[in-house]
């Protein structure tokens, strides 16, 4: 297909032929087999943002891919709650570059098509809020991107790009067939209430309220986010029991695993960890999750991921986080002084060049981010008072969200951005301003009460076995 890269500021409300909302960043271009101008977006970088290479290589990556090359094919996600399109690399395997039989033969076997292809190269998602369904916004996965590369997060955080695809293509490859495998799963309920109302929209765009959430303003496209999403799920350990159902109830399960309840305690560093993990080990639940050997190293490496978790769902109003957190094994060992790590391979010590010391731990990946944004959606985060309740926090996090706050409420650079670039509605940039300033506020007040320990660095305490909580100015709202 004809590739066009434009790599300049583009405004897409200014472009009747694209999105009704405004998208800024790098562009590039394809066309579809029917002539429709499809566009992928690097979003403009958040200012004073931290950027890795891998990054800005991951968005090249995922702006390079053209959805109808012949070594690429396309399926519908057709297990979770939510419809979504896996790209997969047909360059090796039992249907190299032979798309049509790809999508024909290994796109049924859902989960299992991966290994009939040679990799995952993306996962595109879509806003879908219609009745029946789980709730999913992708200008959601865009925030978590961008504001977690803003506060310099330890969490990882997938990197995303927003991509647009002819909507006639999108049916009759994707939403059709997701529509057939998902009615012959019974507990695909929502996947399957997903994928009907997709291709009833694509059918006639009017019958989806709001129409610009999906679709671009002719009304040919429809748009979402391309991402990749590699990891374990979580147990009880950290996603917590779920024991009192969905909503608000398992929203304080999560506050009851060992992690939460170590950000919870008022101590100092190495007293709350301990205390936190047995308090934890007394549901066998989360005992038997938490497996019997949980390092202290491992333990602040969670604090420090779990309280970067609720500050981001807080503000963005996430409804859906609890049983939705992955891991990456690492192994992490110090050296001349330094802390070393490195991807493991497998999940057993001694893998490969790895030292004999070396400790595995498991890495927090926030991948599943689609579920906030959105002013109807449920913050439980606020309605659990989970930010209120922490008494550790790192002093470098708290300042770049005073700073963070000053900017949205003085409409600054980041404000600016905010409201240009995303595609946000004005309710949900007014959302993210006013959570922001609540987040803030709470912290704040926490921090002048003398309630929060600025203690946690993993890399500290990984090398000292202890971290002396930093004196940080509360600043001023």
């Amino acid at each position: 297909m004809l590739r066009t890269a434009a790599f300049a500021l583009v405004g897409l409300a200014l472009k009747p032929a694209f999105a009704t909302d405004a998208v800024l960043g790098n562009a590039t271009d394809y066309a579809s087999p029917n002539g429709i101008t499809e566009r992928c977006i690097q979003i403009a970088p958040i200012p004073n943002g931290t950027y890795s290479k891998d990054d800005t290589k991951d968005e090249a990556a995922f702006c390079a891919l053209d959805l109808y090359a012949a070594d690429i094919a396309l399926c519908p996600k057709t297990w979770s709650t939510s419809p979504g399109m896996m790209v997969y690399d047909i360059t090796d395997g039992p249907y190299a570059n032979d798309r049509t039989a790809f999508e024909r033969n290994a796109c049924k076997e859902g989960k299992s098509a991966r290994d009939l292809a040679k990799d995952s190269l993306a996962k595109f998602k879509l806003t879908m809020n219609a009745e029946g369904t789980s709730g999913t916004y992708s200008a959601s996965s865009l925030l978590y991107y961008h504001f977690s590369r803003y506060f310099d997060m330890t969490v990882k955080v997938p990197v995303s790009v927003w991509r647009s695809m002819d909507a006639t293509m999108h049916t009759s490859e994707v939403a059709r067939p997701g529509l057939s495998l998902s009615g012959h799963n019974r507990s695909a309920r929502m996947n399957y209430a997903g994928w009907k109302h997709l291709v009833d929209a694509e059918a006639n765009p009017s019958s989806y309220r709001p129409t610009d959430d999906i679709f671009t303003s002719d009304r040919k496209q429809i748009y979402g986010i391309l991402t990749l999403s590699p990891g374990h799920r979580y147990g009880s350990e950290i996603n917590g029991t779920r024991k009192s159902g969905w909503g608000k109830g398992q929203n304080l399960d999560f506050q009851e695993t060992p992690a939460f309840l170590a950000l919870r305690e008022d101590a100092p560093l190495v007293e709350a960890i301990d205390t936190g993990l047995a308090k934890g080990r007394r549901d066998s639940q989360i005992n038997r999750d938490l497996g019997p050997d949980v390092s202290r190293e491992q333990m602040v490496y969670w604090m420090r991921e779990l309280s970067e978790i609720v500050l981001l769902d807080f503000i963005f109003s996430q409804q859906d986080r609890v049983g939705n957190i992955d891991f990456t094994p690492y192994y992490y060992w110090t050296e001349n002084g330094e802390l070393e790590h490195k991807k493991a391979k497998h999940h057993e010590i001694n893998d490969g060049d790895i030292p004999s010391g070396a400790i595995l731990l498991r890495r927090t990946n926030l991948n599943d981010n689609d579920a906030g944004g959105r002013v109807a959606y449920a913050n439980f985060a606020k309605t659990t008072r989970m930010l209120e309740k922490l008494r550790h926090f790192d002093g470098k996090l708290y300042e770049r969200l005073i700073a963070l706050n000053q900017d949205l409420q003085s409409q600054g650079p980041i404000y600016n951005w905010l409201s240009k670039s995303l595609g946000l509605k004005d309710a949900e940039v007014s959302q993210v301003v006013k959570n922001t300033a609540l987040a803030a506020g709470i912290l704040h007040e926490s921090c002048q009460a003398n309630k929060l320990r600025f203690d946690l660095n993993p890399k500290v305490f990984f090398l000292n076995g202890e971290v002396s909580p930093g004196i940080v100015d509360c600043g001023a709202l």
